[in-house]
């Protein structure tokens, strides 16, 4: 595919002159995914940008040729005592501004080479992200901050893990607050920052950090209850983390021309790595937690629990896709989720809020707590119902933790869960 896209390039011609007018919003051909499930040249506008040849834009601001180094031997790591210091450690070169390449035509500007390809796509998969939080979550355009720095194709090195740089992923890296669009390798179909459903998860790892986390690029709770022990606190966050990044990337498909897609990462992981998709596929109804998986998320320090917060976090985000499908308000549910992140209201405190109340009894953070965050922000009684149904049955969250209790923003006494997966024994 990437080839044929290079190749389309080549047959337009060299018509570039002089460099193309940054004034957004600024027409450009990126790689959209199509209704036939492949990626292809289409027309698109960058709302956001003001260099279109550097790639930066009030979204986000793109380099290449860094390098960002994590070696517990490393001295300058060592004698990091405060989050800057890290950050400074942890980064080896900064890199440089990008430099896009186009050819202008019918006014629209197509990159010239494969690198600006990928890098208008994720720009544009960005402002895309940005958006759909903006637009359907409702957080206002000033809570963003500042362009996110957007490393392209850097080297991104786990000493203790693999001396080679790792390869074919994206992430939120929170220690220094930036997005890191890794080179390529296994998956050349589309690769990460291409796929707009795969940005949009990584964007949601972002927005949760700045509301529940409070921006922090250490989350304390994580910080605090990350300790050598059972660490059931740190690895509920994780995995809510996780399993709502599937979901609001599943709700920004549904913006897309081609639709809603429960298997957005289909389109990346294909092949060998189809068993990706089919484990985080939305739609389906199997879900449920069992009684191993509960001991592990209640019993193992944090490392220990490290993959496991994907098979929780699918247990969640399936319970509340089906929730948001079945009553028709999937958008009304998306924003009561973000809503839950933060919010200091007595009667309805947000995850920060709960997470900064147990800080000091990270037992007392449950799966029942953690839920009931996003409980009490749906004020819909049709959809507070289903959410409460879905999750009783696919977490295995016992009914009395989350009915009849003191707090009347819970689930109605007409919650009664559900049947698809089997009862749990009783924990201890």
């Amino acid at each position: 595919m990437l080839r044929k896209v290079i190749a389309t390039t080549a047959v337009l011609g060299l018509a570039a002159g002089c460099a193309p007018d940054s004034s957004a919003p600024v027409k450009v051909s990126a790689l959209v995914l199509a209704s036939n499930g492949e990626y292809t040249p289409q027309e698109v506008e960058l709302k956001t940008i003001s260099d279109i040849v550097g790639l930066s834009g009030n979204v986000a601001d793109l380099h290449g040729g860094a390098r960002i180094v994590l070696d517990s031997n490393d001295p300058d790591l060592q004698n990091a005592t405060t989050p800057e210091a890290f950050a400074n450690a942890v980064l080896k070169d900064s890199g440089r501004d990008v430099t896009a390449s186009y050819i202008t035509q019918n006014g629209v500007l197509w990159p010239a080479d494969f690198h600006t390809w990928n890098m208008v796509t994720t720009y544009y998969n960005l402002e895309r992200a940005f958006d759909y939080f903006h637009d359907v979550t409702n957080i206002p355009t000033a809570d963003f901050g500042d362009p996110v720095r957007t490393y392209y194709f850097p080297e991104f090195v786990l000493v203790d893990v693999d001396k080679d740089p790792i390869k074919d992923n994206a992430m939120y890296f929170s220690a220094n607050a930036s997005f890191l669009i890794l080179p390529f390798d296994q998956l050349q179909r589309a690769p990460l920052a291409i796929n707009a459903g795969i940005i949009a998860h990584e964007y949601s790892h972002r927005v949760f950090n700045l509301k529940v986390y409070d921006a922090q690029p250490f989350p304390i709770p994580l910080s605090n209850w990350a300790t050598g022990g059972p660490s059931p606190g740190a690895n509920i966050l994780k995995s809510f983390d996780e399993g709502l990044a599937d979901l609001h990337a599943y709700g920004s498909t549904c913006r897309s021309k081609h639709g809603c897609d429960t298997r957005f990462l289909s389109t990346s992981f294909h092949g060998k790595f189809d068993s990706v998709a089919d484990d985080r596929d939305l739609a389906r109804t199997d879900r449920c937690m069992t009684e191993s998986l509960r001991d592990n998320l209640l019993n193992m320090s944090l490392d220990q629990f490290s993959g496991y917060e994907y098979l929780v976090g699918t247990l969640l985000a399936s319970a509340l896709y089906q929730a948001g499908e079945a009553t028709g308000q999937r958008d009304v549910l998306l924003r009561s989720i973000v809503a839950a992140y933060d919010d200091e209201t007595i009667a309805t405190p947000g995850l920060q809020q709960l997470a900064r109340q147990h800080n000091s009894d990270q037992t007392k953070f449950t799966l029942a707590v953690a839920a009931g965050a996003i409980i009490t922000h749906v004020t819909d009684l049709r959809l507070k119902e289903a959410v409460c149904n879905e999750l009783m049955d696919h977490l295995q969250i016992p009914r009395d933790l989350l009915v009849g209790t003191s707090n009347p923003n819970l689930c109605p006494a007409s919650a009664a869960g559900g049947n698809t997966c089997p009862a749990l024994p009783t924990e201890g």
